[in-house]
């Protein structure tokens, strides 16, 4: 089953990302450590495409990576 919008953003915020406004349903999310931003879109209580918990899990990695370094 897949996570919901609104677990995928409860993630980035764990980790230490920022929301940033975008247009309409879509937020972008940036974090000092991560190159680049994360757009999520959707409403949160939709479910969450499996590119986009890819791309949220891999952005995670990153940043857990580099913190440990």
């Amino acid at each position: 089953m897949p996570k919901k919008i609104r677990e995928l953003k409860q993630q980035l915020q764990q980790v230490g990302f920022q929301k940033v406004l975008g247009k309409g349903s879509h937020t972008n999310w940036i974090h000092p450590r991560y190159p680049g931003k994360i757009t999520i879109s959707g409403k949160d209580s939709a479910d969450a495409k499996p590119y986009q918990e890819k791309e949220i899990s891999k952005a995670i990695q990153i940043v857990k990576r580099q913190q440990n370094d």
